[in-house]
């Protein structure tokens, strides 16, 4: 177990941290405080992501990474708590695909007719292969706005290597779907199969597009795509984020068949400061200690800051839209 440098996207950019490799798992540490071990890339580890947790935090005190806090997750579909270790509920979005017809016949009428919508608009929605022109595609619907969701947009101005390097990874487990409208590409997922489950690695559309809905065709294939594959579930991120458990894109996901499924996330003190941390709930962050109330008037400055910048006009008043075709939330993992 040697250390070394693990490079990782951070909010959109590479930064390096501490590593190390502990029974075939990568194992980082973020912090200053209080630093946090994790699996890198954990939601995509296929096998259980921790088998026996007490021989890996005995090798993980031997890597000299110097973690006060492991944590791990159990499977998104393993609900029931295996380990006596403090845990958290965390949580995801997820769609069966064991049964396409009955995902269908669940979803709202104006869903379903938004899918019929967008191939009577002249969209087709197919399974694209990752070569030059699938690229070149991303990144014109990266390059078509510096904002989404009221933020600043990550992969806005990545030049083609870097696009292309961004979308590279898992190939051997991934799909592409692109959606086409007389042959351009104005919106994309990808999916990385982890044993039995597909996840959302990141789905985006163009906001020009937004009357073609091409969102809700992409997610449609991808359910039948999973269905044919023998594929259990669609996971596109996560239903609820802390405090904030009402926004437009939870609705988005309801409405296209996605609910709310909880399961075991573990935070085991390594050390005296990881469990003050612990106790004090330092390891949720700041946000999580501000109040939801704070939290919703933080986002709201923000929104409207970086509109003002983007447009560099005096704001109207109106905060900027942010409907489901600007969603990028499952890009982070990237």
């Amino acid at each position: 177990m040697t250390k070394e440098d693990k490079q990782i996207a951070v909010r959109g950019k590479t930064v390096c941290v501490p590593a190390a490799q502990i029974d075939g798992r990568t194992v980082i540490v973020t912090g200053r405080f209080v630093r946090m071990a994790s699996i890198h890339d954990a939601a995509l580890a296929e096998g259980e992501i921790v088998p026996n947790p007490a021989d890996f935090m005995a090798k993980l005190a031997a890597s000299g990474l110097g973690a006060d806090i492991l944590t791990f997750s159990q499977k998104i579909h393993d609900q029931t708590p295996r380990h006596a270790y403090p845990f958290e509920w965390d949580n995801a979005a997820v769609a069966s695909t064991s049964n396409y017809t009955e995902w269908w016949e669940g979803l709202p009428q104006v869903v379903r007719k938004n899918v019929r919508r967008s191939a009577k608009r002249g969209v087709s929605v197919e399974v694209a292969a990752f070569d030059e022109a699938l690229v070149r595609g991303i990144k014109a619907i990266y390059d078509e706005t510096p904002l989404r969701q009221g933020r600043r947009f990550w992969h806005f101005g990545k030049d083609l290597e870097t696009v292309r390097a961004d979308n590279s990874s898992y190939l051997d487990r991934s799909d592409f779907i692109g959606a086409y409208l007389d042959g351009e590409l104005i919106g994309f997922m990808k999916i990385v199969y982890v044993d039995d489950v597909a996840m959302v690695m990141q789905i985006l559309a163009k906001a020009s597009h937004y009357d073609k809905r091409p969102m809700n065709a992409l997610i449609a294939k991808a359910v039948e795509v999973c269905h044919q594959k023998g594929i259990a579930y669609l996971v596109y991120s996560k239903f609820t984020y802390g405090k904030k458990t009402e926004s437009d894109i939870a609705e988005f996901k309801r409405r296209n068949g996605f609910a709310q499924m909880n399961y075991p996330k573990y935070f085991v003190p390594l050390t005296i400061r990881g469990r003050v941390a612990l106790a004090l709930k330092l390891h949720r962050g700041l946000v999580e200690l501000l109040p939801s109330g704070m939290i919703r008037v933080l986002l709201g400055v923000r929104s409207r800051l970086l509109d003002l910048a983007s447009t560099g006009r005096a704001w109207s008043g109106q905060i900027p839209a942010k409907g489901p075709t600007a969603v990028a939330e499952s890009s982070d993992i990237l």
